[in-house]
């Protein structure tokens, strides 16, 4: 024990804007005045504690008051406003100081207060740092339309499930439920240190007092602060790279946006907006557009695509799947058709002659887009002046191709396509680093998709398609079993037999594929019997009958995201969500709030747990799925903007 430390008494102050604008000296100066007021003003003997040594006090009651004054929880103490204990030692690191201190207690009587060589390098920083976690963890509780069994985290002992509201007293309490029937009461005035868990799976409940919650918590906040160092390399280093800001909009860019078949919707210009300051500035771009399914992403890349080029620049879309590469550059061909713009795709499935030719061409600079797969990224293709590189869905690209990613992203201008929410709290850790642009508005005229859960029936099955074609229309039947695709073809050529189908799953040759694929888009089949497939990307208005004939395999994600392949128009959609037998009551659940969930958007609103995770996932990778499941999004999102805000404050 260092003598020169030791100490005879200590105040400690609750985390209160009222406290964090006073400085430390303030403090030394009033204590005698703080002291005093204690025992006429409420407000300072509830957010004081006054201990000196030798005094005799309950040490958990001491533990009560510093969960209420707002100090959080920890292993051990590094940052004003934390605290510790183990047996009978207590660490706290008060926000009135400079140090944190230590008390050692034999049984109820404090035996020794000293300070311990942890301490505050810069006042202003370290107040301010407080303010800022103070107002995230207020962003990050939201508890708006809790219910009894909901599962939520308390930033001190982890995950329990919520029970009710009570009044004990006069005061309000949240009661939360942990194992072995443990109870635990927090106070209202203290919903900051709660938050909801959102996660991909159920959730471990531990007891109270285990440790095991804050050994999780510290490993995951050593997690963030490496997530937030990585982003912030990204960020410096692309900073330091520069390049001629875009030209300006003009002639071309005007006929480009009159050929879009749609109104823009208000996310959609602002999301052009954000871009078109982007490109307006010398540093690259690096953004991400996040959005539900059919909600215009394509058509913002095709717009930069076009700025890019005009500007003097090739560019380059990459998509994950030869059909998804296959289906933009069909598109953007119809739409560029007028404008003096060569665009050629790249894929493996071409032939080596046809693909060494465009490889040539991009390397002479007569191609000014190029649309393809990965195979874009090998490293015998070389483009004369690359400018931008366009991604759709980058998640699902290996780890390989990621590496490259992250190689070119330091001094291209990228734009990222996400078909998966990313849940606004996630937005809000990282905005201060990463460019996000969210697009939660469906288009003008489109409606939402009528959708329909019942038994497996022949009779319902017939009249689906038979109504569909017999507007126009084409059906997608959703059989996810290969080996037995080709019996389900036969058996509705006999329910339909005026109808023409065809089979897409992922065991055809990829040729083949992409053949029955444009043979589906060109109208020349009017059911596509497919497998899970079809989820990814594909955008056809006139498909707008959905037929599965056993959701029950499903998740509710991947049924969401199905059904968002069909209403790409405005003509009403219709969704049948079929199952074989009675259905097992999480199942019922699922489909039940897939019924639910037919407003357009609503798996934004509703943030549909998987769907959240995958939308983080998106951002930030799939290793950090694990993190987030073991404390919850919306903490660890709070602990990722935490970790960011530390770095860039130092």
């Amino acid at each position: 024990m260092n003598l020169s430390s030791q100490i005879d008494k200590v105040l400690i102050c609750s985390i209160t804007p009222y406290f964090l604008e006073k400085g430390f000296f303030w403090f030394e100066e009033n204590l005698n005045k703080i002291l005093e007021t204690r025992k006429t003003q409420s407000f300072f003997e509830d957010n004081t504690l006054y201990f000196t040594k030798n005094q005799k006090v309950n040490l958990s009651q001491i533990l009560r008051k510093l969960d209420e004054m707002g100090y959080e929880k920890m292993l051990g103490v590094q940052d004003p406003g934390e605290f510790s204990q183990r047996g009978g030692i207590l660490d706290v690191f008060p926000i009135n100081s400079n140090q944190a201190v230590r008390f050692e207690f034999l049984g109820n009587r404090i035996e020794n207060i000293e300070k311990l060589p942890i301490e505050v390098k810069n006042e202003k920083t370290a107040k301010e740092f407080l303010k800022k976690k103070l107002k995230s963890q207020k962003f990050f509780s939201d508890l708006r339309g809790l219910k009894p069994g909901n599962y939520l985290v308390h930033l001190d002992h982890g995950i329990g499930i919520y029970n009710q509201r009570l009044t004990i007293d006069n005061q309000q309490y949240y009661q939360l439920e942990y194992a072995a029937s443990d109870k635990l009461y927090v106070p209202t005035g203290l919903e900051r240190k709660l938050s909801r868990y959102v996660g991909f799976i159920e959730p471990k409940i531990s007891r109270l007092g285990s440790l095991i919650w804050q050994k999780t918590k510290r490993k995951i906040k050593t997690d963030t602060e490496k997530t937030a160092k990585e982003l912030l390399e990204i960020y410096a280093k692309r900073t330091i790279s520069s390049r001629p800001p875009y030209l300006p909009e003009d002639e071309i860019d005007f006929q480009l946006a009159s050929s879009f078949q749609y109104e823009e919707t208000s996310d959609q210009i602002e999301t052009l907006e954000d871009i078109k300051k982007d490109l307006e500035k010398e540093e690259p771009m690096d953004r991400i557009v996040c959005g539900d399914v059919g909600f215009g992403k394509t058509e913002i890349a095709l717009r930069t695509i076009i700025r890019a080029v005009k500007s003097g620049y090739q560019a380059a879309m990459i998509c994950p799947t030869t059909i998804l590469a296959n289906q933009h550059f069909q598109n953007f061909k119809g739409r560029l058709k007028n404008l003096p713009v060569k665009i050629a795709m790249l894929s493996r499935l071409q032939s080596k002659k046809y693909q060494r030719e465009i490889i040539n061409d991009l390397k002479n600079g007569k191609v000014d887009i190029a649309v393809g797969t990965h195979r874009i990224l090998s490293n015998d293709v070389e483009f004369k002046n690359l400018g931008l590189l366009v991604i759709d869905d980058e998640q699902r690209f290996g780890v390989k191709q990621k590496e490259r990613l992250k190689k070119i992203r330091t001094s291209l201008d990228v734009l990222s396509l996400s078909a998966t929410p990313i849940p606004r709290t996630l937005y809000m850790a990282l905005s201060s680093l990463k460019n996000i642009s969210l697009i939660q508005t469906p288009p003008k005229g489109r409606l939402s998709v009528k959708t329909f859960i019942s038994q497996f029936n022949e009779k319902v099955i017939k009249e689906a398609i038979e109504n569909e074609i017999s507007r126009g229309g084409q059906v997608y039947h959703l059989h996810n079993r290969v080996e037995t695709i080709e019996t389900v073809k036969n058996f509705l050529e006999k329910l339909v037999p005026q109808a023409k189908f065809g089979i897409a799953h992922g065991r055809l040759k990829e040729k083949e594929l992409v053949k029955v694929m444009e043979d589906f888009q060109k109208e020349k089949i009017d059911v596509l019997v497919a497998t899970t497939i079809i989820e990814n990307g594909l955008d056809l208005p006139n498909v707008n009958t959905l037929v599965v004939a056993d959701s029950t395999k499903l998740g509710l994600a991947q049924a969401y995201q199905i059904r968002g392949r069909i209403g790409r128009s405005h003509i009403q959609a219709f969704a049948y969500f079929l199952y074989p037998q009675r259905l097992a009551p999480l199942v019922k659940e699922r489909l039940t709030a897939l019924k639910e969930t037919e407003e357009l958007g609503s798996g934004y609103k509703i943030a549909l747990k998987d769907l959240e995770i995958r939308g983080a996932g998106n951002v930030l990778g799939k290793e950090q799925s694990g993190n987030i499941n073991r404390v919850g999004l919306n903490l660890y999102c709070q602990m990722l903007s935490e970790a960011v805000e530390r770095l860039r404050t130092g």
